[in-house]
């Protein structure tokens, strides 16, 4: 029968790059990611995180994750508390927990792992022999408070900076084996970026607003501030570990810009990450070379891959050297016939576009500069170089968002469609166009932060319009 060390350890010996250390004289951290394995190996700030903590010579770094529902049962059979992945030790044995997230959505996972670790929900239950409770990423950057019971300190900002300041400090007080209390002081006065939440005084107005916020101690900033790293420097962020249990399955992920110039109003990659950084294109083509021997498949990741400077000359590079490639979402406006061409060569057949919306003057509201026409013409660039599926991004629920825009999607799709059909004559095959509706979330720092959502109800009814009517188009699901 298996068990859940039986599993894990099947898990391990698929992966490459995993990374083993003796835990001798060195701080233990169990590094998290509250959902599956699969969603979590497939997040390049994970893996970065993952690596920076392991390049430390002090540090040992194991990951451990959400367990699935096969997982869960296997460790409720041997009433088991969660283990990590490298060496199968239970969480609340490691010296220190990091929760790195990327979404809001895993914010209760969070409890659902302490509780199944064995660990004190509220960080002020727990002691001294109590792991220290951290959690940074995207989104904490943006909204730590729903989380500030639960975790002990909050690393605000970009990791490669955030990081090396933390262990600097905290690594002199672990050493020394200072009190929990103590730790938090002294982080929060020398650690930029990092916000203890005990330590602070917050009230809240009856919509669940912040009222006041206010340091308990005179010592410790008043305004914590997220770090960021600029310029853009060091060595090419990618994924330490290759897996084909992921979503890019055996595929080494590489960022290749952090942030993004276009600044849509609603989306928080534009606002959070300012300014907009790009990685050094004479030393991302060196890298590749070297990334290749270790991997032939190379992800390249990037809020719009097709706006990166010399993105042709890189993939043909990886191309030229042998290489496969896939890249994230393309912007219709600057897609170039020479990537398109480099696109064709690779193992890559579903190209993604993010329209947002089906009407112009909703796409200006939101900011984002793009025509009807130009997306019509990045599909007939697109299909009259070879045979592509298409996914196209569209949001639901924006502010200013009428019924007229709501169908407007349903025209803009058949005009897609029926271009991808012309430009596909004499070809044995057409692509198929999957459509991703997403609802307008407000995200903190944006210009539509405080724009209220639709109502369930009338998203719903506007789902139920555009699957009842796009369903009769063949071609698109």
């Amino acid at each position: 029968m298996t068990n859940i060390t039986t599993l894990l350890r099947k898990r391990l010996s698929e992966e490459r790059g995993t990374v083993t250390k003796d835990w001798g004289g060195k701080i233990s951290i169990a590094l998290i990611y509250p959902n599956y394995y699969q969603v979590g190996m497939s997040n390049l700030g994970f893996q970065v995180v993952y690596g920076i903590l392991n390049d430390n010579p002090a540090i040992v770094s194991e990951r451990a994750f959400l367990p699935d529902q096969e997982e869960l049962s296997l460790y409720e059979r041997a009433d088991q508390a969660l283990l990590s992945l490298e060496s199968q030790t239970p969480l609340r044995a490691f010296d220190l927990l990091a929760f790195s997230l990327s979404f809001e959505n895993d914010y209760p996972n969070i409890l659902t792992i302490l509780e199944l670790s064995k660990i004190p929900l509220l960080s002020k239950e727990r002691g001294e022999d109590d792991p220290f409770v951290v959690a940074g990423g995207v989104a904490i950057l943006m909204n730590p408070e729903p989380l500030a019971p639960f975790i002990d300190c909050f690393l605000l900002g970009e990791g490669e900076v955030v990081l090396k300041d933390f262990f600097r400090v905290y690594g002199d007080l672990h050493l020394r084996a200072v009190k929990r209390r103590e730790v938090l002081r002294v982080l929060a006065e020398e650690v930029e970026g990092a916000y203890c939440p005990s330590l602070y005084k917050v009230t809240y107005h009856e919509d669940g607003s912040i009222r006041s916020f206010e340091p308990s101690i005179p010592t410790i900033p008043s305004v914590v501030k997220a770090v960021r790293q600029v310029p853009f420097k060091g060595p090419v962020r990618r994924s330490k570990i290759i897996t084909p249990s992921a979503e890019f399955s055996n595929t080494l992920l590489v960022e290749l810009n952090r942030g993004c110039g276009y600044s849509c109003r609603f989306c928080a990659a534009g606002y959070v990450y300012r300014p907009p950084r790009l990685a050094d294109e004479e030393e991302m083509v060196a890298s590749f070379h070297e990334l290749l021997a270790e991997n032939a498949r190379i992800g390249l990741i990037s809020p719009s891959v097709s706006d990166v400077p010399g993105i042709e000359r890189l993939t043909g590079y990886i191309l030229e050297q042998g290489g496969d490639f896939s890249v994230s979402s393309l912007r219709a406006n600057s897609l170039t016939a020479g990537l398109i061409e480099n696109l064709k060569r690779s193992s890559q057949k579903t190209l993604t576009l993010a329209a947002e919306t089906g009407t112009e003057r909703l796409r200006r509201v939101i900011n984002k500069k793009l025509t009807n026409k130009e997306i019509i013409d990045a599909i007939v660039l697109v299909t009259r170089t070879g045979f592509f599926h298409l996914k196209l991004y569209f949001m639901i629920g924006l502010p200013t968002e009428t019924r007229e825009d709501t169908k407007a999607i349903v025209t803009l799709v058949k005009k897609i469609r029926h271009n991808l059909i012309k430009e596909s004559r004499g070809r044995k095959r057409i692509g198929r166009i999957r459509l991703s509706i997403s609802c307008f979330v407000p995200k903190p720092f944006t210009p539509f932060q405080w724009f209220p959502m639709d109502s369930v109800i009338a998203l719903k009814e506007k789902q139920k319009f555009l699957k009842r009517t796009l369903v009769r188009e063949g071609g698109i699901g």
